[in-house]
């Protein structure tokens, strides 16, 4: 006998996390779990707005699959029974933590793969003036893979006064959507200058066509414009990287064939999440081996993060216990 609930858990930030929508303090997460017998499976997901979710739309989606669920519905059925998206990705992290504990195996192993070692994640630097992100970068220069957020105007300053604090450290840039086409020589230009790795997302998810008609001097990744399989191919021409997150796809079985996809195509891998606990990273890092980049740093900006969470040490994360997950 199964049993599915789901449950409202919120953590504290260690900082304001700001980016180009707006600022949170807090994280607020729901954690699907899936009891059969003495075995628990879990999985988090982060309800976001900006694809309209709310926490009342995720907690109705998951209770939307109770009797399925209870009646046996494995991870291949659930892929048709919600969209992409935050509701799906904790049932469907659910499922795979539970199979794991009830056959005594690693999720790694249920998905085919060789056992998972440590992975460097980005570490990230919230949306703020030069001077404020300078101090950020200068505190964390040590860490050799920083990803700044950006706002659109002022952002060719920001991004030269955080390489002059960390002068040795590979960055990122996340432009969220807040550049626009007039934008882009000035803003890539900086981006050079700066020896930036990768700039994700710039132009609108819809409105990126932009990206296709010039030639991208810095690596350019689809974030919001990408969340499964589904139009992969027509971003081809636009990017060259894809930002697979679980909370977009839908949970793990779909974020493991969207990678399959994208690599096929000719995408470059990156691994990210939303502002969650570990409970959330977990699933991800089974496709942090395949990645280029790696973003699954949520635990570090949080005050506390959840029991049995992820060892970092530095920028290295190491793969989850059992007891957290898988």
């Amino acid at each position: 006998m199964r049993t599915l609930t789901a449950a409202i858990e919120t953590f504290r930030l260690a900082a304001p996390f700001v980016i180009a929508r707006g600022a949170k303090t807090v994280s607020t997460v729901v954690v699907a779990t899936i009891q059969q017998g003495e075995h628990r499976g879990r999985g988090e997901c982060v309800p976001y707005g900006r694809y309209g979710e709310t926490v009342d739309s995720v907690l109705a989606q998951i209770a939307s699959l109770r009797n399925a669920i209870e009646n046996g519905a494995d991870r291949e059925a659930l892929q048709s029974m919600l969209p992409a998206g935050a509701a799906r990705n904790a049932v469907d992290c659910a499922l795979w933590d539970l199979e794991a504990k009830r056959l005594g195996l690693r999720a790694e192993t249920l998905a085919g793969l060789h056992r998972i070692g440590p992975a460097t994640t980005a570490y990230t630097l919230s949306l703020g003036t030069p001077d404020s992100m300078a101090d950020a970068a200068r505190a964390a220069a040590e860490r050799p893979l920083l990803k700044l957020k950006l706002g659109g105007a002022g952002d060719p300053d920001r991004i030269a006064a955080v390489r002059a604090a960390a002068p040795d450290a590979e960055l990122i840039v996340d432009a969220n959507e807040a550049w626009r086409e007039d934008d882009l020589d000035r803003n890539f230009a900086a981006c050079v200058a700066a020896h930036v790795a990768l700039v994700e997302q710039p132009l609108p998810a819809g409105q990126d066509g932009a990206l296709a008609r010039m030639t991208r001097p810095v690596p350019v990744c689809a974030d919001e414009s990408v969340h499964d399989r589904n139009g992969l191919a027509a971003l081809v021409d636009r990017y060259d990287v894809i930002n697979i997150k679980l909370d977009k796809t839908g949970g793990l079985t779909e974020a493991l064939a969207l990678a399959d996809e994208g690599e096929r195509l000719g995408f470059g891998l990156f691994v990210g999440c939303m502002v969650g606990t570990s409970l959330a990273m977990a699933p991800a890092m089974l496709l942090a081996p395949r990645a280029r980049f790696v973003d699954l740093d949520g635990p570090l900006l949080l005050a506390e993060d959840r029991p049995h969470g992820l060892v970092y040490d530095g920028s290295m994360v190491y793969p989850p216990s059992a007891e957290l997950w898988g």
